[in-house]
């Protein structure tokens, strides 16, 4: 059972009265209601088979089912009926789908069947054999042909063109007429029934003397279609076949094998020198193709014949139009009907078989309806729009019905539909969702968004209240997060929301109005944070424990652009706020690393020397983009060592070495040189000033009087330290100023 559809397996041949099967259980529909709700059983057959029982639902025989009278040679047998029910209406299909049961044996259309054979053919010459008829089908049709033992014949399977099988008779061993002129064989069709059933055939074979040729047909297949309604004397087709012998043996009759039914003889008739066959007769028939073996058989002494089949197909002619039934109508409907809601159900049959029968129906475009399918030749009419009892009270409804023929041929119907009116207008937003974006750490109570709808129903009807929708963001209650105004719908803030926490939710408001019942809507709040730079940024590597200094060691002679160490940061905060970069604070030694202000790599600058310092200290800052940005700082020790030591150093601010030579000492050191310059040259201008003066006294004593005896002559010698006494300047005469050395001098008499 399937959307509204039962499907039975029914034997053919049960007896009157036998069960099928509880409809009512089946569909789900209780037993005790299907008299009072009007049930009926619809079929197209002109017999009704089956019964269902009023008060239990039991589905009964109600006559035997010849499955090969009812079907033919259909290869599905299908019965369908629709049970139809009221109040509410409904409409359910019954398939019944009708098994073949091995009822039927084979049988050949002759008791016995005579071929002529030449006794001059060779091994491997094959004779068609006629095929069997079993009025079942599937396995229980017929499956295989066996032929009784001889010595000069088998039996082999062939495939005609068309896929079908057919048996036919091989020579394996050449034939003497001298020695027996007729052979006997019994060909058995078997059906692959349980038990299985069969059917024999007598072959009799006579063995002649001439004409070895056999007319061959140009084609194994015919096709040709033909209208119902065709006069006799309409030309179907025409068959050709050839024959290499001259002569009367070459000479070609035409005639419908006597496997074809006496009844398509009847309908046809072919020409037994054109070979054209033409229609003789009405062409009442139900199966839309027809199939008939035409066989070829020469004038010869041993006549020899071959067959070809031909497949006809009946094509119909569109003469009936459709026909409309209204099964049910509900009447009036009340005008806030959901768009789907059906109001009649309509049944539509086209007696013509093929695109002929096959029918188009439609309504009017202006009306809030449509037809849709519901099961075969049934379709349901159906609301496809809004009803409003206050502009239109009523509706008119032309049904148009029209086969798919050429021409073809349409019927009309018109049905009457009252509106009833009801409180039919729910509160309308102007749209479905609506995004409002806020900033983190937002004040309490602070406005966000007002939502309105509109009703266009009146007074009370159209009176809207705006509540919350029960939900939970982040595992709590929607409502400890916002609130609305029930009159305006204000949405208003309860708490401070932040972006780590928190980037985005949703939530629905929903508008009622105050009708009977009421009516409501609602539209989706989605609700985006926006981020603020709250977080400053957190350095995860090097990691500085208890206010100590993170170590980093490098080989005492690392190369340049060694990796020391790489700082890692991250942010909490989004987007521009969580870019991050590294900066030098401050370092030991300016001109030995460098930081990569991207990547925060810290590498050395130039190739380490035995003259650096072991020890030096750098400070990095993290800082992000925000506005204002914040920032974090690490101090990294660097030890140059080319193994651990088992104690690392202190790496206080003491401790680490200051540079000898900065900007400051540079200055005070040129000071200091150019005052000693000056003081230097002044004391040599002192020394020159003074020896002059005394050689001028030294020259008044020896010419002078003697009033200038006491007069005292000096001379100063310049020599190396290490030649004079530490306390003692040896005066002889007018002493040479050669090199700079340490002066000390004494003073003495004469």
């Amino acid at each position: 059972t399937a959307k509204g559809q039962v499907v039975y397996s029914i034997s053919e041949g049960m007896e009157h009265g036998a069960a099928g099967g509880d409809i009512a259980k089946d569909l789900g529909i209780d037993a005790a209601t299907l008299s009072a709700r009007k049930f009926r059983m619809i079929t197209g057959s002109s017999k009704q088979y089956f019964n269902i029982n009023a008060s239990t639902g039991i589905l009964t025989v109600n006559e035997p089912i010849d499955r090969e009278q009812l079907c033919e040679l259909k290869s599905a047998c299908l019965l369908n009926y629709e049970l139809v029910l009221e109040n509410p209406l409904e409409l359910y299909r019954m398939e019944f789908r009708v098994l073949d049961v091995n009822d039927n044996s084979p049988s050949f259309s002759l008791s016995e069947y005579h071929i002529n054979m030449p006794e001059f053919l060779s091994p491997g010459a094959r004779f068609t054999l006629p095929s069997a008829q079993d009025l079942d089908e599937g396995t229980n049709s017929v499956q295989n042909y066996t032929l009784s033992p001889d010595e000069h014949f088998s039996l082999e399977m062939q495939i005609r063109g068309d896929g079908s099988n057919y048996p036919e008779l091989v020579l394996k061993k050449a034939l003497d007429r001298e020695q027996q002129a007729t052979h006997r064989l019994v060909l058995t069709a078997k059906d692959g029934g349980d038990p299985p059933k069969s059917g024999d055939v007598s072959v009799v074979v006579t063995v002649l003397d001439t004409n070895d040729n056999a007319p061959e047909f140009e084609h194994s297949v015919y096709r040709a279609s033909v209208l119902e309604n065709s006069p006799s004397g309409t030309l179907v087709v025409q068959v050709h076949a050839t024959d290499l012998d001259e002569g009367p043996n070459g000479e070609i009759r035409y005639s419908f094998s006597n496997t074809t039914s006496a009844e398509l003889q009847r309908m046809f008739f072919i020409h037994p020198h054109t070979g054209e066959v033409t229609v003789n007769g009405v062409l009442a028939v139900q199966r839309p193709l027809l199939e008939m073996l035409i066989e070829a058989r020469d004038n010869g002494a041993f006549a020899m014949s071959s067959t070809a089949k031909l497949l006809v197909e009946i094509t119909d002619v569109n003469n009936h139009g459709p026909e409309i039934t209204i099964t049910s109508l509900s009447s009036p409907i009340p005008e806030d009907a959901v768009p789907g809601t059906v109001i009649a159900l309509l049944s539509i049959l086209d007696k013509d078989p093929g695109e002929n029968g096959k029918v188009t129906c439609q309504i009017p475009d202006n009306l809030p309806f449509q037809l849709k399918p519901s099961l075969e030749n049934y379709y349901s009419l159906v609301t496809s729009g809004l009803l409003d009892r206050e502009l239109i009270s009523g509706y008119n409804i032309t049904i148009t019905a029209t086969d798919l023929g050429s021409p073809s041929i349409t019927a009309q119907k018109t049905l009457w539909v009252q509106i009833s009116d009801v409180n039919d207008n729910p509160p309308v937003f102007g749209a479905e969702t609506f995004d409002v974006f806020v900033e983190e750490n937002n004040p309490l109570g602070a406005f966000l968004y007002q939502v309105s709808a509109s009703d266009l129903d009146m007074s009370e009807n159209g009176r809207i209240s705006y509540t919350l929708r029960n939900s939970t963001v982040a595992g709590s209650a929607l409502g400890s997060f916002l609130s609305v105004s029930s009159t305006n719908g204000s949405i208003y803030a309860k708490r401070a929301f932040d972006f780590e926490q928190l980037r985005s939710f949703h939530f629905q408001v929903e508008a009622k109005d105050n009708g009977s019942p009421a009516l409501s809507a609602a539209i989706t709040v989605n609700v985006y944070i926006s981020d603020q730079n709250d977080n400053a940024p957190t350095i995860l590597y090097p990691i500085s424990q208890n206010g100590s200094v993170a170590v980093e060691v490098v080989p005492r002679l690392a190369d340049e652009d060694y990796l020391v160490t790489k700082v890692v940061a991250d942010d909490e905060d989004n987007a521009e706020n969580a870019w991050l970069s590294f900066h030098l604070a401050h370092s030991s030694d300016s001109t030995l690393f460098h930081l990569a202000p991207h990547s925060g790599e810290l590498r050395t600058t130039r190739s380490m020397r035995s003259t650096d310092f072991l020890k030096h200290k750098v400070v990095v800052v993290v800082r992000d983009h925000g506005d204002p940005p914040l920032s974090s700082t690490v101090t990294v020790g660097i030890l140059l060592a080319d193994t651990l030591p088992q104690v690392l150093p202190d790496f206080d601010d003491s401790g680490v070495p200051q540079p000898l030579l900065n900007a400051t000492n540079i200055y005070l050191i040129a000071s200091l040189a150019c005052v000693s310059c000056i003081f230097a040259v002044f004391l040599l201008f002192l020394a020159i000033a003074r020896l002059c003066r005394c050689r001028s006294r030294c020259c008044g004593c020896c010419c002078g009087s003697a009033d200038d005896y006491k007069r005292y002559c000096y001379s100063v010698h310049m020599l190396p330290s290490s030649h004079l006494p530490p306390d003692m300047l040896e005066v002889t005469g007018v002493g040479k100023l050669t090199h700079t050395y340490l002066y000390r001098a004494s003073v003495g008499l004469g």
